[in-house]
């Protein structure tokens, strides 16, 4: 195979898939070895980081994507933006930033940091799967602990959550648990 058929290859895949690609998953599914499928990666991204494309690779959640360069996002979402029921309610974005920093959290942990309830938060997160169960807090009545899913870093475009924003300190403290 020849390098303009090794990338047609590897960019018809990532045509393909709507979700990240993983190198591991691109090597089975081209046949290409791994230097070789970096190589033809490298080119990719810088191919279609010129002007004249409307698309580019990101790399996200560990993989690779193809996505509508950010430039354009502004001309496009009308017609392929999310719907306004997806988007979230400031509460459920707060319960969803103090879980993305703070994880893994019991219900109870991050009621304290909120000063509320987030029953209702919390099903609704989980539901749209941003957030999930990551194991019992070891504690009497082990309680359910949540933390981040793939989803919420592919929503949010992070390769893991260590890429998350730094918080400043006011908002450090605003984010530890106040017992």
């Amino acid at each position: 195979m020849n390098l303009i058929q090794e990338r047609s290859i590897v960019e018809a895949a990532l045509f393909l898939e709507s979700d990240p690609v993983t190198i591991e998953h691109l090597i089975k599914v081209t046949g290409l070895s791994r230097d070789v499928l970096k190589e033809v990666m490298d080119e990719l991204k810088d191919h279609y980081a010129g002007e004249e494309h409307g698309i580019v690779i990101n790399e996200v959640q560990g993989g690779y994507v193809l996505a509508a360069k950010e430039a354009l996002w502004d001309n496009l979402k009308e017609y392929y933006g999310k719907k306004n029921e997806d988007k979230l309610s400031r509460a459920a974005m707060e319960t969803l930033s103090i879980i993305a920093y703070s994880q893994p959290l019991t219900k109870a942990e991050i009621e304290n940091i909120r000063g509320v309830s987030s029953d209702g938060m919390i099903r609704l997160l989980v539901k749209r799967g941003l957030i999930r169960e990551v194991g019992k807090k070891d504690v009497p009545g082990k309680p359910l602990q949540y933390g981040t899913s793939k989803e919420f870093l592919k929503l949010f475009r992070l390769k893991s959550i260590s890429d998350l924003p730094k918080l400043d300190e006011v908002e450090q403290k605003r984010f530890e648990l106040n017992g």
